[in-house]
Parts: C-alpha cells; sequence; structure tokens
C-alpha cells in the first residue's frame, strides 16, 4: 500500500508501466532505424562522406546528455516552431494522435544516444562481416551488393546488435527517468522520483521488483533472439543437450 496516496502498489504500477513502455518502444523503433541504418551506411561507405557524417552522430549522440538534448528539443520544436507540444501526456485510448504528438521529442531524446551506441556498434560488426571470406564468395557467386549486405552482412552483424540492445535497455530506462521529469510524462520514471523524493518505501520496493524481472525478461528475449537470427546457435544448443 502506498504511503502516500492509500492506493495499492499494483494499482499504480500498472496505471504507470504501459506509458514508459510504450516511451520506451517508440524510443527503440526510433534507435534501431537511426542506428543500424546509419551504422550499416558508414559501413559499406566506410571512409567517405557518410561514415565520416555517422561517425560525427554517433560521437554527439553520446556526448550529449539527455536533459540537454531535451530543453533543446523543447526550444526548438515546442517554442520555437511550435509544431509539437512541449509537455503533458495524453493516453493512447482517449486520443490516439495527440498521444503520439506528445510522445514524439521525449521519444527522440531518449532515442538519440541508443542510436548513437547501436550505430557504433553496428559499424564495427558489419566492417568486421564485410571482409569475410563468405561475403568474398557471395560476390563471386554474382549476387548483387543488396543482396550481399542486406541477406548476409547484416544478418550476421545483428547478434552483436541484438547484444548490445539488451545491455542498453538499462540505460533506456535510467534515461526514461529524466525525460519523463522534464516532459512531465506521468510514467515509471517519474513515479521513481516522486516515490524517492517522498519516501515512498512501498512503491520503491515495487519499482525495483518490476525492474529486475523486466531485466530477466528482457536477458531472456535477446537468447532467443540469438537463435532465430543465427541457427548455428540452435545446432549448438542441440548438440550440448
Amino acid at each position: 500500500m502506498s504511503t502516500q496516496d492509500k492506493l495499492p502498489v499494483t494499482q499504480i504500477l500498472a496505471e504507470r508501466l504501459p506509458i514508459t513502455v510504450e516511451l520506451a518502444a517508440l524510443a527503440i523503433v526510433i534507435a534501431v532505424l537511426v542506428g543500424v541504418g546509419a551504422g550499416t551506411i558508414a559501413a559499406v561507405r566506410r571512409g567517405k562522406l557518410a561514415d565520416y557524417a555517422a561517425t560525427g552522430f554517433g560521437l554527439v549522440g553520446l556526448s550529449v546528455p539527455h536533459f540537454w538534448l531535451a530543453l533543446l528539443a523543447i526550444l526548438v520544436f515546442a517554442v520555437g516552431w511550435g509544431v509539437l507540444p512541449a509537455s503533458g501526456f495524453v493516453s493512447f485510448t482517449v486520443d490516439p494522435l495527440d498521444n503520439l504528438r506528445r510522445m514524439v521529442l521525449p521519444a527522440l531524446v531518449l532515442g538519440t544516444g541508443f542510436a548513437a551506441v547501436l550505430m557504433r556498434q553496428t559499424r564495427s560488426a558489419m566492417l568486421s562481416s564485410l571482409s569475410a571470406d563468405y561475403i568474398r564468395t557471395a560476390r563471386a557467386k554474382g549476387l548483387s551488393e543488396a543482396r550481399v549486405v542486406g541477406l548476409h552482412a547484416l544478418r550476421n552483424s545483428l547478434t552483436t546488435v541484438v547484444t548490445v540492445l539488451g545491455l542498453q535497455l538499462g540505460a533506456l530506462i535510467s534515461g526514461a527517468v529524466v525525460t519523463e521529469q522534464i516532459f512531465v510524462i506521468p510514467g515509471f520514471g517519474k513515479l521513481t522520483i516522486d516515490a524517492v523524493l517522498t519516501r515512498n518505501y512501498p512503491v520503491i520496493q515495487g519499482v525495483v521488483l518490476v525492474t529486475v524481472v523486466g531485466y530477466v525478461v528482457i536477458n531472456l528475449l535477446v537468447d532467443v533472439a540469438y537463435a532465430a537470427l543465427n541457427p548455428r546457435t540452435r545446432l549448438v544448443a542441440a548438440a550440448d543437450g
């Protein structure tokens, strides 16, 4: 039971958790599209302008703090151009369009640093794959460059990307705490800050429990993704069994 509003902790978590899950899902989609796409292009165009641009983006994304990027995004998109709301939250069930408009800025802020990490790891994994013997064999067979990059090099590189994706989800949760506080989003992160400031220990215990379970589930999903991406993983597991 919460010591502040005398509500069951499970009820509070059930109300707040879906909001953060939505924010994290949007941030992951943005991070994967931008990070994997930029990393692939940088590896294919190694040493050229696209490679330098992607590397520069990765450096900026890793260096800029979430809170500063959030304030800058509000200043540009909300105050300067007036195209997106500066803060607040509307439930998806109430108004789906307004919900997405209010979640775009937080998702962009949260996904930028994540995308930078994915870009660097994708570029590194792709460079290793593109120099492998099976890539030279695929090109010798006359396969198009798009099939060589997408079907062979990128697929084999995704194992590394999925590993980083699973590990970075913890950082995504910690980033959501700051982002939700700035954009006044009543999600899991803001609930954590409010519970700590008010010493609401039952809620803090619930937050910790849900976070630990989330880590376990994420690691399980990463292991399942290994088997889907790399059939050799299934063969090794079957041989060990």
